[in-house]
């Protein structure tokens, strides 16, 4: 921990003096960037002298005991402070995840289950829109492929962050959990004998790709096609060819974009989530490179996959990765989901500070 302590304090100390330099501000870009990273740290940085003034005042409490009986009593106190002290940095020198302020971009595709899984994931969807609603963000469906009955075959949503979320509470410090398949239990709307069916939902998350530098795409591969859009979007449906579907060829990712009511918005809205998954799969590979342990999101579809299960007959949702059980069902679903996201937060910083107590 000490090591971790110093670095952070020299690298405090270094933005300091970079922000004091005159030469700095003809760069303002940098200087958003610098003026960032040195709020992020300044809370770790006001933990750091808490901590060594509680381990100063016990020093020097410990020294005149044996003079002073009233510093003899003092100790536990100042003990007791030293711990809370070291509890509180300890949580702050965790490494965070610099996405963690980003907005995000969220599919959800239906799968085993047919009707029913595409029912689900309507659920989901609806899910995560008023939890987004509840933390003020600003969501908007980019493009939805719907099912004969009113759900989702596949649905894309973005989640932006609001002007004013503190550090490391935006959209993808929250929502980076949910990739995974989700499992439903319930009585579907189509079976007439009452039996309990089981299907399953996946859903990918993404972090959003801020600076369009961040992932350069060359124009020569990119291959754009267009075609009439099929929902919503007001007059421009299946009157003109507004829809978008961008082939990236070098990868063989494809995105396509039909909400928006015009050619150029629907392409701007694909290049962003081309950008979003292009930046997403070199970061995969870094990771996979680096043998970095970090939390992957199941790709296909498959109930025996999941991450979390859903149980309508019981009013239970349970999450498999940190335990977590509870019987509000309809709550969270009705988009009360921070319990559920706390438990992936609490889960992921026990981790954390385990591999931390280790240094």
């Amino acid at each position: 921990m000490h090591d971790s302590v110093q670095s952070i304090l020299v690298e405090y100390a270094d933005l300091e003096s970079r922000l004091a330099d005159p030469s700095t501000h003809t760069d303002q870009d940098l200087v958003r960037t610098l003026n960032k990273r040195y709020a992020a740290l300044a809370p770790t940085v006001a933990a750091v002298q808490v901590w060594q003034r509680a381990a100063d005042d016990l020093e020097t409490a410990r020294e005149l005991a044996t003079e002073d009986a009233g510093f003899a009593a003092e100790v536990p106190g100042l003990e007791a402070a030293l711990t809370e002290a070291e509890e509180t940095l300890r949580h702050l020198l965790i490494p965070r995840d610099p996405d963690d302020d980003r907005g995000v971009i969220l599919e959800i595709k239906a799968g085993e289950g047919g009707d029913e899984s595409a029912l689900f994931a309507g659920d989901l969807l609806r899910m995560y829109l008023r939890y987004a609603e509840t933390r003020g963000w600003r969501a908007a469906i980019e493009d939805a492929t719907e099912s004969d009955l009113g759900g989702y075959k596949d649905v894309r949503v973005s989640i932006a962050p609001r002007r004013n979320d503190a550090p490391g509470e935006g959209p993808w410090a929250r929502l980076k959990y949910e990739g995974g398949v989700h499992r439903v239990q319930r009585v579907p709307v189509t079976e007439s004998q009452g039996r309990i069916h089981t299907s399953a939902a996946g859903v990918l998350v993404m972090p959003e790709v801020d600076d369009v530098a961040e992932v350069d795409l060359d124009p020569n591969d990119l291959r754009v096609d267009v075609y009439r859009s099929s929902g919503p979007g007001g007059q421009s449906v299946n009157t003109t060819d507004s829809a978008v579907r961008i082939t990236h060829v070098p990868s063989g990712v494809v995105v396509s974009c039909q909400n928006e009511k015009s050619q150029l918005q629907n392409k701007e809205a694909a290049l962003r989530v081309l950008r979003a998954r292009l930046r997403q799969m070199a970061k995969d590979e870094a990771d996979a490179a680096a043998s970095a342990a970090r939390r992957s999101q199941v790709r296909t579809v498959d109930r025996s996959e999941r991450i979390r299960t859903y149980n309508f007959p019981e009013n239970r949702i349970s999450d498999h990765r940190t335990g977590y059980k509870s019987y509000h069902l309809d709550a969270v679903l009705g988009g009360d989901l921070e319990p559920v996201v706390r438990s992936a937060l609490q889960a992921d910083e026990a981790a954390q500070l385990a591999a931390l107590a280790e240094q």
